[in-house]
């Protein structure tokens, strides 16, 4: 496989995975690239174990005994484990290939999930990952508790995924002149996932010269792309244009750039990025 690739989707079992799935299907066939569903095991998964005493002072035989039967109890949990995994990616598998995915390939790692995503990232050009997961099944939370580390730790565009998924019809680029928001504009302008969809660009704070000529590269680089493009400068904190954008112009996919030097820095990280996409009900995609 050469790098860079495919796309890598990240799932856990709970019924965000299905539009995890869904969101990567449409990735992978517009892109033409191979898709990965990658389920993670826990390292040290949280079980109950057996209903015996094992207190009190245990002789040498006892104590072997005991270390034999906990670690066939390990061992069956962990095959347990690793076939209600294949199962899930199988269905997965099933769903993506009904969505038009030509052989998407299935695969089960142990480990942290950051960590092991920060291992496959050579060979991906896109992550898909849900910003909620199995934890958020049980628990009102809005944003799942690895999210922002695996922002953090990765340096490929990753789509974070919300809800179930509708096939994006406007899309919008919360642009702000800096280096990494003009790679994300020329990456959109090369790449053939938004072809055919209508781009609105969208920059915040005091209308001067500088800002427009940024606006108007944006503009001029994606329409010599083909793209229809909107654009707009809009007076306002970065946080709350973005918000009433989405809002008015029925945005069904929003794209960020990160580890940029200006206020919109603070949205990637730190509490504003976190309200942004906690309160956000469209899919991110966040470009590094």
């Amino acid at each position: 496989m050469k790098p860079d690739n495919k796309i890598l989707a990240c799932v856990d079992q709970s019924h965000f995975a299905e539009h995890v799935a869904d969101y990567a299907a449409w990735v992978a066939t517009r892109m033409e690239l191979p898709l990965e569903f990658l389920h993670i095991l826990d390292r040290h998964p949280e079980r109950a174990r057996n209903t015996h005493d094992h207190s009190g002072a245990i002789g040498f035989d006892a104590q072997q005994a005991l270390l034999e039967e906990l670690s066939q109890e390990d061992a069956a949990l962990s095959k347990q484990a690793r076939e209600q995994g294949r199962l899930f990616l199988n269905r997965l598998r099933e769903r993506a290939m009904a969505a038009g995915v030509e052989a998407p390939d299935v695969r089960q790692r142990h480990g942290a999930l950051v960590e092991t995503l920060a291992e496959q990232e050579d060979g991906v050009r896109m992550f898909i990952l849900g910003r909620r997961g199995q934890a958020a099944e049980t628990t009102p939370r809005e944003l799942g508790r690895n999210v922002e580390r695996v922002i953090r730790s990765l340096h490929h565009p990753i789509l974070t995924v919300t809800a179930a998924f509708t096939a994006p019809q406007q899309v919008m680029i919360a642009f702000d002149g800096s280096s990494i928001a003009r790679k994300g504009v020329e990456l959109i302008a090369a790449c053939p996932l938004f072809v055919g969809l209508p781009i609105h660009v969208i920059t915040s704070g005091e209308p001067g010269k500088g800002a427009r000529r940024q606006l108007e590269w944006a503009k001029t680089t994606l329409e010599g792309a083909g793209f229809t493009t909107h654009t707009a400068l809009l007076a306002g904190g970065p946080e709350s244009v973005i918000a009433a954008q989405v809002r008015e112009r029925d945005i069904d996919m929003l794209v960020m750039g990160a580890y940029t030097h200006s206020a919109w820095r603070s949205l990637l990280f730190g509490s504003k990025t976190t309200d942004l996409l906690r309160a956000s009900k469209i899919p991110t995609l966040l470009l590094r």
